[in-house]
């Protein structure tokens, strides 16, 4: 049992404030347009650059780190949502993405 909220991809409101927690190189390969990018190792260091009254909905690959740094965001009085099924989920569901490096965005 888990003291916060997962939700599936289709039921993140089209203007979310979404927090991708993966690394570098996969935010790179495809992301979220418009997601905020903190990889799950620089939150703490981090955790001034997100607002604590924002509603984050927090995404990884598949949704194993995203729990993780869920748990770690709400302990710390931050209002934070786990994506169930992470951007592969994103992807399979045609949502839009973007990528940093000029290629077709992919999940990696």
């Amino acid at each position: 049992m888990s003291d916060f909220d997962t939700v599936p991809v289709g039921d993140i409101p089209a203007d979310a404030s979404i927090l991708d927690v993966r690394e570098d190189y996969e935010w790179v390969a495809g992301h979220a347009e418009g997601a905020r990018h903190i990889p799950m190792d620089q939150l703490p260091a981090r955790l001034d650059e997100l607002d604590p009254d924002d509603d984050l909905f927090v995404i990884c690959r598949t949704g194993g780190r995203s729990f993780r740094a869920v748990q770690w965001l709400v302990g710390q009085g931050y209002s934070a949502v786990n994506v169930a099924g992470g951007m592969d989920m994103w992807f399979e569901t045609g949502k839009p993405m973007v990528s940093d490096n000029g290629l077709k965005p992919v999940v990696l």
